[in-house]
């Protein structure tokens, strides 16, 4: 089990984190067994499921984290103390579930520690890449310049999942729509054809058997059909939440007609920038591309990344490994990596590969209605077709037959 702590070292510099031990005992001597005096040790306590529902509807969004660190950012570059920021911030925020963690920070950071531990301990809400970005601007003296930098990266994401999510509302609501109605036809027109039909001995198509079935098989089993798609859509979702679930759906996202490439270019943007920002904050090279990894948002990306820094440690050029997974990085970002490393300016090089493909994605995402609306179209006109054709054949072959 875990115990939650908190201790000062030798030299007096508090310390908090989490320790795993059978009993508190055990923690206790485990803590004094690295030289730390112990202030509080309490267990963590378990995770009910009802916290667990409650914790989705008040979770923090990336909308809410984007607001706290521009105002935040705004606060630092009007020159106001750090604590002051804090007090004013929590003040200020709506989300409760955020205001309580902000309030941790600000009790945090009154107890003598830094604003990069007091958020390392919130490191469910912020991002390695976040992080590290206040530990390096910390380092540096440039905490506003680093607030900045993160509160318009923010924003792009945000922006960019909002294009995304209105771009496919559209869809949805469509196959939504034509869904519904097959429906209706299946299970409320359809079937009052057949006895027609029957009473005419009407030789029916296969096709037009199969949907006159479908839809009494719906009317008699609706309630299997439900609880079937129940279980379905629990077990994918469960599924997903699986490592290799994770991997599949990554994987799926980049190879998609259309959004696969969208992907690519919102992944390379993240970690083309993400590296810049990093190199020039003074992280070595492997640790960068090693917390860049993690903020692309890509099983697939992050492995990869994670093999070429362990081999740019063991003595390989970083611009030949990304040419060697031309896949996921086209040719364009190897050459341009090349180009940096042979001149010394690579987080420069990085930075332009950022922006051209922030440009390419935003020209995408502005264009993504209009490159889905007419495809989708011609699929549901083709399935809408087919559907009517199974009816209106017999139909026509029935009033033939009357004619004569």
């Amino acid at each position: 089990m875990k115990f939650k702590y908190s201790a000062r070292t030798k030299e007096g510099e508090l310390q908090v984190g989490f320790v795993e031990a059978p009993i508190q005992n055990v923690a206790a001597d485990i803590l004094a067994g690295h030289n730390l005096l112990v202030l509080s040790l309490e267990r963590e306590k378990a995770v009910r499921s009802i916290d667990k529902i409650i914790g989705f509807f008040n979770r923090v969004k990336l909308t809410d984290i984007m607001i706290f660190t521009r105002q935040f950012a705004i606060l630092l570059e009007s020159d106001v103390p750090l604590g002051d920021s804090i007090r004013n911030l929590h003040k200020q925020t709506k989300n409760q579930f955020l205001k309580e963690i902000i309030y941790e920070i600000s009790n945090d950071i009154n107890a003598g520690l830094s604003l990069s531990q007091s958020l390392e301990r919130q490191n469910r809400i912020f991002s390695d890449f976040y992080l590290n970005m206040i530990k390096s601007a910390e380092v540096t003296g440039r905490l506003e310049e680093a607030m900045v930098f993160l509160a318009d990266y923010l924003e792009k994401e945000v922006s960019w999942r909002s294009k995304v999510r209105n771009a496919m509302i559209y869809p949805l609501f469509i196959i939504s729509l034509f869904s519904i109605v097959v429906i209706i036809l299946l299970t409320v027109v359809f079937p009052k054809l057949a006895p027609v039909f029957e009473e005419s001995n009407t030789k029916l198509p296969l096709p037009t058997k199969i949907l006159l079935n479908s839809g009494n098989f719906m009317l008699d089993w609706w309630w299997v059909i439900i609880s079937i798609l129940v279980m379905v859509i629990f077990l994918i979702i469960e599924y997903f939440k699986t490592a290799e679930g994770k991997n599949v759906i990554n994987e799926l996202t980049i190879r998609m007609p259309i959004l696969g490439d969208l992907f690519k270019k919102i992944y390379i943007a993240r970690f083309a920038e993400s590296l810049s920002v990093l190199i020039k904050g003074g992280i070595p090279i492997t640790q960068a591309i090693e917390i860049s990894s993690h903020n692309i948002g890509n099983i697939a990306y992050r492995d990869i990344l994670h093999n070429i820094a362990e081999s740019v440690r063991a003595g390989e050029l970083f611009s030949s490994l990304i040419a060697k997974n031309e896949y996921y990085f086209p040719s364009l970002v190897g050459q341009m990596v090349a180009i940096g490393e042979s001149t010394g300016r690579l987080e420069e090089i990085l930075s332009k590969i950022s922006i051209f493909y922030t440009r390419e994605v935003d020209n995408i995402l502005n264009n993504l209605s209009e490159l889905i609306q007419p495809i989708l179209i011609s699929v549901i006109g083709v399935f809408v077709g087919l559907l009517f054709a199974t009816i209106l054949i017999p139909i026509y072959n029935l009033a033939q037959g009357f004619k004569m």
